[in-house]
């Protein structure tokens, strides 16, 4: 059985939060209707601000359209300001969470230490991490797969568990376009064959995030197992759009 095409949505700081509970009402539509959803060619996972998890978890819940956080803390308890655990997470209803992503390491400074150190947070409170990985400079698709394989494998240093690899070249983050068609498939084609060979990620999937929008998996041709989306999303009949490059199973009354 094909595995399903993964789209995330992360809305990071974009939108208040009445606009993420319409926005998220939008999907649950779009989710109920669009036979890619509807017959499993394509499962969504939706990671809003922390305060609307709970209320976008309510919505999304009969959609079968996951939630999930865009950050983690690397600790399950104690006195830590500010920080959310995956223990609470799991409890509100999370399945994801996204970890490593460039703008947490530019910004607030964290490294692989605490980027491994959140990813294991994630797994060992049944979260499956989106793990965030790729290039900071533009270099050749090789070069680029060489790169992320040594970050990827750094990270995951010791783990077992279903991971999702984000693959995002950090360049190509609030670009006009993405990456070239062959430097994503060149690299996504690497990370694939990497987690393919380790039975302590089975079930793990990679997908592209970057600038990725409308179009993009029609051009990719099926070589990534989903894309990552930021502000392409934004507009739920975008969504629509990448959901229609998706074949949904002919049904068997159409076969028949």
């Amino acid at each position: 059985m094909t595995a399903p095409v993964l789209l995330g949505v992360s809305l990071k700081m974009y939108f208040g939060h009445y606009e993420t509970l319409n926005w998220s009402r939008k999907i649950v539509q779009l989710a109920d209707q669009h036979p890619a959803a509807t017959s499993g060619a394509a499962r969504l996972f939706v990671l809003p601000a922390f305060p609307a998890i709970v209320p976008v978890a309510g919505i999304l819940a009969r959609s079968g359209v996951d939630v999930g956080a865009q950050d983690i803390a690397t600790e399950d308890v104690g006195a830590y300001t500010g920080e959310v655990s995956g223990p609470h997470l799991k409890e509100i209803g999370c399945r994801y969470a996204e970890v490593g992503h460039a703008e947490r390491r530019r910004l607030y400074g964290e490294g692989d230490t605490v980027v491994a150190a959140k990813t294991a947070a994630a797994l060992r409170n049944g979260l499956t991490p989106v793990l965030c990985v790729g290039e900071l400079d533009p270099v050749e698709p090789e070069e680029a797969a060489r790169r992320t394989l040594a970050e990827a494998a750094r990270l995951l240093y010791g783990m077992r568990g279903k991971v999702v690899l984000a693959y995002e070249p950090q360049w190509s983050i609030g670009a006009p376009e993405p990456a070239s068609v062959e430097h994503i498939t060149t690299v996504c084609a690497a990370l694939g064959e990497w987690l393919n060979s380790r039975s302590q990620h089975a079930g793990s999937t990679v997908i592209y995030g970057g600038s990725a929008g409308p179009g993009l998996l029609s051009r990719l041709g099926g070589s990534v197992g989903g894309l990552f989306l930021g502000r392409f999303a934004h507009d739920p009949a975008a969504v629509g759009r990448i959901l229609d490059e998706i074949e949904a199973p002919a049904s068997p009354a159409a076969v028949a």
